[in-house]
């Protein structure tokens, strides 16, 4: 489903990405996690072209994302993004900001893109919150909307950019459920977090990253029992104690 090969990036001389490589399967939920700084979200922003990269090449489902060619508006439609910040448009209702996309991108008409959203919002457990705009609702609440409305586009795949992290820690539970859920549906899934317990509990893959570098990509239950490298058993040491 997504493949990252030899990829580097680099802010003026400061290279963020250094020679990273991965793939992530059809039904995969691939936990990247690491120091602050490490290369992390700049690493899952490339998969969706919002980040370029100066080497190297990304595929998703088969289309080259960093090729010149290459309709990123269209791509990005079919994967969807959640991020730390939410991102929600302050003026529009819960309802509006779950349609408009559909509606602009994927050319649905309203009543469509209504039926589709509001089913997505119900499945987040938010079906009452639809006429409040994101001002009225908890920070828990409005990134389980920002998920419902990622979902709304149906996409192939989603990216989690530290999707906890913003939120305060009574919050943080009813964001992960939802993302248990997704993960215990099938969606193929790239999580960036510091969330050691979802990680245990969901994922099947797990990317550990220092300095711009993937140390180990290995499976979950290996990455926690038997980390290879000092630097991730010093991080595990930290996290989880």
């Amino acid at each position: 489903m997504i493949e990252v090969n030899n990829v580097s990036k680099w802010y003026g001389q400061f290279q963020v990405l250094s020679d990273c490589s991965t793939r992530v399967e059809k039904g995969d939920v691939m936990v990247i996690c690491g120091p602050s700084g490490s290369g992390k979200s700049t690493l899952i922003k490339t998969v969706n072209g919002l980040e370029a990269v100066q080497q190297g090449e990304i595929r998703v489902d088969g289309v080259q994302v960093n090729h010149p060619a290459t309709d990123l508006s269209a791509l990005r439609a079919r994967i969807g993004m959640v991020f730390q910040s939410f991102e929600l448009f302050p003026h529009l209702s819960v309802r509006d900001n779950l349609t408009l996309a559909q509606i602009k991108v994927l050319g649905r008409s309203r009543e469509e893109a209504v039926v589709r959203g509001l089913q997505y919002l119900e499945r987040v457990g938010l079906l009452a919150q639809q006429d409040k705009f994101p001002s009225q609702l908890s920070g828990g609440q409005q990134q389980r909307v920002a998920i419902a409305r990622a979902l709304a586009m149906d996409p192939i795949a989603m990216l989690f950019d530290e999707p906890t992290s913003a939120l305060d820690p009574e919050m943080v539970n009813e964001v992960l459920e939802v993302m248990v859920g997704l993960a215990q549906e099938g969606m193929t899934m790239m999580v960036v977090t510091h969330e050691m317990g979802f990680a245990r509990r969901v994922a099947n893959r797990v990317l550990f990253m220092d300095q711009g570098q993937i140390i180990e990509d290995s499976d979950k239950q290996a990455f926690f029992d038997a980390p290879r490298s000092e630097r991730a058993r010093d991080f595990l040491a930290r996290i989880i104690h």
